[in-house]
């Protein structure tokens, strides 16, 4: 079993949308606090430094000053292979969600091979339908009739529960693979898009409902960078076929 400091390097804060720079202190803050020492942003610019180093105090001020900054979601999950929304909110066209807790158990197996990220939203909206379509997970803090924690409460927890489920947890627990990276499971879902549209198996009305399916279906499978490469290859031979039938 890799050692828990190694699973924790596995595994990044993304900051989808902040809007105070002193959340984000307080996120490498925590963050630090629980060893994970990666925090990322998705942003037009990167926010004023004085409000953010204050929070974050001079130990994690380090993490500030290696912020990693992406203008979409998708750049900046480019080379992650397992993507964890976190919400308060519930839809159809959402996972089940679990606890931060359940989740972490199901986390776990995963991070000796493949890299994880844990995706914040905007302090005042959360995460979008469009930002978690890239999730193969979703966690919820269970709390009573008043659901609103806010962004530095919501980080303090999940980055408690990662912490103490890392160093407990089980030494013979069976590693999962290496998965398919975001980027590699974005072009599959582009081409299988496209090659479902083609034989008008979706309608521009209900698409969205269809793909959120497919794409749920595929997360519950945890596909390879093999699994990945397979249907992206029989989606471009269909749609060659398509295009021209002699082909």
């Amino acid at each position: 079993m890799v050692n828990d400091i190694t699973l924790l390097s596995r595994i990044a804060l993304i900051l989808v949308r902040p809007k105070i720079p002193e959340n984000i202190g307080a996120a490498a803050r925590i963050a630090w606090n629980m060893g994970i020492d990666r925090l990322i942003l998705v942003r037009d610019s990167l926010p004023e430094r004085e409000p953010m180093a204050r929070m974050a105090t001079h130990k994690a001020a380090h993490l500030i000053d290696n912020l990693e900054i992406y203008p979409s979601l998708p750049e900046a999950l480019t080379n992650f292979t397992v993507v964890i929304g976190t919400t308060a909110r519930r839809g159809r066209q959402r996972f089940v969600a679990q606890t931060p807790r359940q989740m972490v158990e199901a986390l776990l197996p995963q991070l000796a091979n493949n890299q994880a990220a844990l995706l914040f939203g905007p302090e005042d909206t959360g995460l979008t339908n469009d930002d978690l379509k890239y999730c193969q997970m979703t966690s919820a803090i269970p709390t009573a009739d008043f659901s609103s924690l806010n962004l530095a409460q919501a980080v303090a927890i999940h980055c408690y529960e990662l912490h103490h489920g890392i160093i407990h947890a089980s030494k013979d627990m069976t590693p999962v693979p290496q998965l398919a990276s975001s980027f590699e499971l974005e072009s599959m879902y582009s081409l299988l898009e496209k090659s479902l549209f083609a034989i008008d198996f979706m309608g521009k009305v209900s698409h969205t409902y269809w793909m959120s399916n497919i794409r749920n279906f595929f997360s519950r499978m945890r596909l390879t960078s093999k699994d990945a490469n397979i249907i992206r290859g029989v989606s471009k031979k269909f749609l060659l076929q398509q295009k021209n039938p002699k082909a």
